[in-house]
C-alpha cells in the first residue's frame, strides 16, 4: 500500500516497514510524547499528517528493547484501531 511491508493484525495494520523506517501506529494521544524519542517523526504520506502512525528512523529501533518498545505500542493500540473498510 504504502511501498512498503506491514503487519496486519486482527485485520488492522499495526508495525510496518518502508524503506529502511519502522511505521508505528499507536494511539494519537502519545504522539506527541512519542515524537520526542530517537529518531522518531511524524508520518507524511502525501503531504498530510497521519495522526496515529510514526516513523522511526533506524537509530530510533537500533536496540532490541527499542523494537520491543514501538511493537508494544502499536499491539496495545491496535483494539482501539479501526479496521479500515473491507473491499467488496
Amino acid at each position: 500500500m504504502m511501498d512498503g511491508l506491514c503487519f496486519m493484525v486482527d485485520d488492522k495494520m499495526c508495525p510496518g516497514v518502508m524503506k529502511n523506517e519502522m511505521m508505528a501506529r499507536i494511539d494519537p494521544e502519545i504522539v506527541p510524547e512519542a515524537l520526542k524519542c530517537k529518531g522518531v517523526h511524524p508520518m507524511d504520506f502525501t503531504s498530510k499528517r497521519m495522526k496515529s502512525f510514526a516513523t522511526v528512523k533506524p537509530e530510533g529501533v537500533d536496540l532490541e528493547t527499542d523494537f520491543e518498545y514501538w511493537t508494544q505500542l502499536c499491539l496495545d493500540f491496535n483494539p482501539k484501531a479501526k479496521s479500515s473498510k473491507k473491499k467488496k
